[in-house]
């Protein structure tokens, strides 16, 4: 009787590999496809990305357009308060509730058929862009936009100028502390009753601003529809050093309201 055991078949699965065997081809597939899911979720990262930018650049524009918009000052008309180069924000809820354009605001307002009789032509794609650029203030605002003080509302009586050189507004002289340095009140002599629902509009530097004055020949004698008022500018945006409030005038606060006797 043989007691001598036989050997044990080793388990191939466990033995080491030789050198001469052949790998198998399908261990080489990791190594063709590894990049695979790293280059899936850098795309999926990218379109993150970008859909998270189209997403806030929505915001963005929605804000400027319903509720605050950066506005680039363009020119020196109503210096010394704003400057070349300003960035206001002009609060477009200002008058949505209720509230009207005074004596004394600083607003933005669609000249069209007022300061302009009409649009411009444009290329609509040009126009557009230049458009969302204009209400992030990274673009001079559209040619039909201005800046200017409401000096005259509804029923106002508006003459220019007294002794002193002075406007005066349903007959009180009016002291226009914001007035560019050695400016006059106005250099051209007006007398105009403003039409209910329009405004009288002025720059703060009188000798280097196209207002209400330069239109009282053309139609509409450059009165300025309230509905037409984009809205007030409130804040300075830009520069830094400037950052805070456009400043209030009590220059119309012993103005009396219109009357029979003023119109």
């Amino acid at each position: 009787m043989d007691t001598e055991a036989e050997p044990l078949e080793r388990d191939r699965s466990s033995a080491p590999a030789t050198g001469t065997e052949e790998r198998s081809r399908f261990s080489r597939i990791p190594s063709r496809f590894s990049r695979v899911p790293s280059r899936c979720a850098a795309s999926v990262s990218w379109r993150g990305t970008l859909a998270l930018g189209a997403v806030c650049a929505v915001g963005v524009l929605l804000f400027s357009t319903f509720v605050v918009q950066p506005f680039l000052i363009p020119s020196g008309s109503m210096e010394p308060t704003l400057q070349v180069g300003d960035r206001v924000l002009v609060n477009k809820l200002a008058y949505r509730f209720g509230s009207v354009p005074r004596r004394g605001d600083v607003v933005v307002f669609d000249g069209t058929g007022s300061f302009v009789q009409e649009a411009p032509p444009e290329n609509p794609v040009s126009g557009l862009l230049h458009g969302a650029a204009a209400s992030l203030g990274l673009a001079e605002p559209a040619e039909t936009d201005f800046v200017k003080r409401v000096v005259g509302v509804g029923g106002d009586r508006v003459v220019c100028c007294d002794k002193r050189g002075r406007v005066e507004v349903n007959g009180r002289p009016v002291n226009e502390d914001y007035l560019f340095a050695g400016d006059t009140a106005s250099r051209a002599p007006f007398d105009i009753v403003v039409p209910d629902g329009t405004l009288w509009m002025m720059g703060d530097h009188r000798s280097n601003s196209r207002d209400s004055r330069d239109h009282l020949g053309e139609p509409g004698g450059g009165m300025v529809p309230v509905d037409k008022v984009i809205g007030r500018a409130d804040w300075f945006g830009w520069p830094l050093d400037r950052l805070g409030t456009v400043p209030d005038t009590t220059a119309f606060e012993g103005v009396p309201a219109p009357g029979p006797a003023h119109g």
